[in-house]
């Protein structure tokens, strides 16, 4: 208790914005290094995925509930009544709870979306006896692996920014945030679903495929169906559009004159400048890592390598566009 409290009293900073803000991000360093020690000692990267998944959603919970645990700190230090955690689902029936429901449904969004990923992604590298060929050159260099750990840390700071910017707004100045659903809410909603569930069918197709040819059921070198006979690669379409819809839902709430307050800032163009690239950043960098380093170009890059001189490989990338789906 010593510890938690030294960590409180440490980042109880002027701004009431950077009390839930900092601690967050430092929070996904620390679980990043904590997991890369043992992962480099043992040179394997089989809960390097996980672990991502576990920072996500750790982080999350901490950003929703560490208001909470500070006003209990303070109240238990002046010998008052504690405050009652906040509860989730009064919070999303409007009925009060300490917390916005938009607070809850964007937790909520990540929590799902990080379960997910990282379940799925555990069971294929346990499937493939733990081992992952992006980590060949790095696993086996301590200071390059660390690396790695460190970068999914950024990785998860920089996706879980709206979220976490929307969490650490100061309770007490959403009660004059309009409950009533909005277009940003709805928009962001629907993206956040559409993706991913795009995501989602995509993933359980290429594990069926797999599946189905490991059984020899079929002969084909590579995924061709589906919607993965719309677009080359229809599973970061979804992850693309999901941070997208995460954006624009915790922006809404950012560029507002609360979101602009509780943020400390003035507010015009330059504020929300500022909190439109505390929310954009999220699919920007994912699109970014997508695009130009561990996604498309690694994936690419291995398929023009085994099968770029094969006619029927050259007519599938010729008529099926990279990203964007072709329905």
């Amino acid at each position: 208790m010593t510890l938690l409290h030294s960590l409180l009293h440490a980042t109880n900073f002027s701004r009431p914005f950077l009390y839930t803000l900092v601690p967050s991000i430092g929070l996904a360093y620390t679980i990043q290094g904590l997991i890369a020690i043992p992962s480099i000692v043992a040179q394997t990267e089989r809960f390097y995925d996980l672990s991502g998944s576990v920072t996500y959603i750790s982080c999350t919970a901490l950003s929703l509930y560490l208001p909470t645990i500070r006003a209990r700190f303070a109240a238990a230090a002046a010998g008052s009544a504690k405050p009652a955690w906040p509860s989730v689902l009064a919070s999303l029936a409007g009925n009060g709870g300490g917390l916005n429901w938009r607070q809850v449904a964007l937790s909520a969004a990540v929590s799902v979306w990080a379960t997910r990923l990282g379940t799925y992604l555990f069971s294929r590298i346990s499937s493939d006896e733990g081992t992952d060929s992006r980590f060949d050159n790095i696993r086996g260099s301590p200071p390059k692996f660390l690396g790695a750990f460190f970068a999914q840390a950024t990785w998860v700071t920089l996706c879980l920014m709206p979220v976490l910017a929307v969490n650490a707004l100061p309770a007490s100045l959403f009660s004059t945030l309009p409950a009533a659903i909005g277009i940003t809410d709805i928009l962001g909603a629907l993206l956040f679903l559409g993706g991913f569930s795009f995501e989602v069918a995509a993933d359980r197709q290429k594990n069926q495929w797999v599946q189905e040819k490991k059984t020899k059921k079929h002969s084909e070198e590579f995924l061709t169906r589906g919607l993965w006979s719309k677009s080359r690669h229809p599973n970061y379409f979804g992850e693309v559009t999901l941070w997208g819809g995460i954006a624009v839902l915790a922006g809404g709430v950012l560029v507002s004159n609360l979101g602009q307050m509780g943020m400390g800032m003035a507010g015009g163009p330059l504020g929300v400048a500022a909190a439109l690239a505390m929310a954009g950043v999220s699919p920007a960098f994912v699109s970014f890592l997508l695009f130009k380093v561990s996604g498309i170009p690694l994936s690419e890059g291995k398929y023009d390598k085994r099968y770029g001189d094969r006619k029927d490989y050259q007519e599938w990338k010729k008529n099926t566009p990279m990203f964007f789906p072709k329905f």
